[in-house]
């Protein structure tokens, strides 16, 4: 994906994680939007989101937080994401860093979504726990 293209579309995406934000749900011209941007990524960001796939873990007493996000598979994996940076699964590094062919995974999306609209469980645990969750990386 050509630079140019991509810092528009992420500008475009960014401005969209507002409005949902801000009106605390997506529309249907948002969802419509979004799925132009990331295509089939974000149709199973929203099936990762309506199925309660996304927890918010906040260290305490700090609040930093980071998202554990379940994946498809029957294994039912959960990766560690941090939906604007990383993710720790195989798309991310494959599609994303190595290929350049994504502007981000499904389970990045499905964190921002569930975050804009309240959508996530929370979970809270110390700063020694959560870091030790990030040493795992």
């Amino acid at each position: 994906m050509a630079a140019a293209a991509t810092t528009i579309s992420l500008a475009v995406a960014e401005a969209i994680w507002v409005e949902i934000k801000s009106a605390g749900c997506a529309s249907d011209e948002h969802l419509s939007i979004l799925e132009t941007l990331f295509g089939k990524n974000m149709l199973r960001a929203c099936k990762i989101v309506d199925e309660r796939g996304v927890r918010r873990v906040t260290g305490a007493p700090s609040g930093r937080s980071l998202f554990l996000v379940m994946g498809e598979s029957k294994r039912k994996e959960e990766y560690l994401c941090f939906p604007e940076h990383l993710c720790t699964c195989y798309s991310f590094f494959y599609d994303i860093v190595a290929r350049g062919e994504q502007l981000c995974c499904k389970h990045q999306l499905a964190a921002r979504l569930a975050e804009a609209v309240g959508e996530h469980q929370d979970m809270e645990v110390t700063d020694e726990e959560l870091a030790h969750m990030l040493s795992k990386l």
